[in-house]
């Protein structure tokens, strides 16, 4: 008798949780992605610099990415882990190193796959969610190829609303 009483209240309490809202999400379109690392690349280009660009969203994925003219082969690479670290640790790829090296206990996270906490890659936010991230290699530094992802934030911030 007492187990069908309690299987009643967990069938109860079932059909309650199946009627509550889904969450809803912004989702960084494949447009959007492609407008920012088309922005990121030629905005290091009028710098003066090869790099190549690429957009993560949350989950990791990569949405869009874009090897400029010149720019090295590692540079392909090197974009998407900055991007990886970027919207896995949640902040700019400069501010997650500098985490790291102030930390030193936090060290085992660079092992994390697709990480590379060096300068170069920033989160893309809707207010205060993250929903992606652009990741920029071959400027010569992480502060150039940070500003170049800038830019290209900066070119879908309006629609980032």
């Amino acid at each position: 008798m007492k187990t069908i009483l309690l299987g009643s209240v967990v069938l109860i309490a079932g059909f309650g949780m199946a009627s509550a809202q889904l969450p809803t999400q912004k989702v960084l379109t494949a447009k959007l992605a492609m407008e920012a690392v088309t922005a990121t690349v030629e905005a290091c280009e009028k710098a003066g610099y090869k790099v190549s660009a690429s957009v993560v969203d949350v989950a990791g994925q990569v949405k869009a990415f874009l090897r400029g003219d010149g720019s090295g082969f590692h540079t392909i690479e090197t974009a998407t882990r900055k991007a990886l670290t970027s919207v896995t640790f949640k902040g700019s790829s400069a501010a997650i190193a500098q985490r790291f090296n102030d930390n030193p206990a936090s060290g085992g996270l660079r092992q994390v796959t697709g990480v590379m906490p060096v300068g170069g890659a920033l989160p893309i936010m809707v207010g205060n969610d993250i929903i992606g991230a652009i990741g920029v290699s071959g400027a010569p530094g992480g502060d150039k190829d940070e500003a170049c992802s800038q830019a290209g934030i900066d070119k879908i911030k309006d629609s980032l609303k």
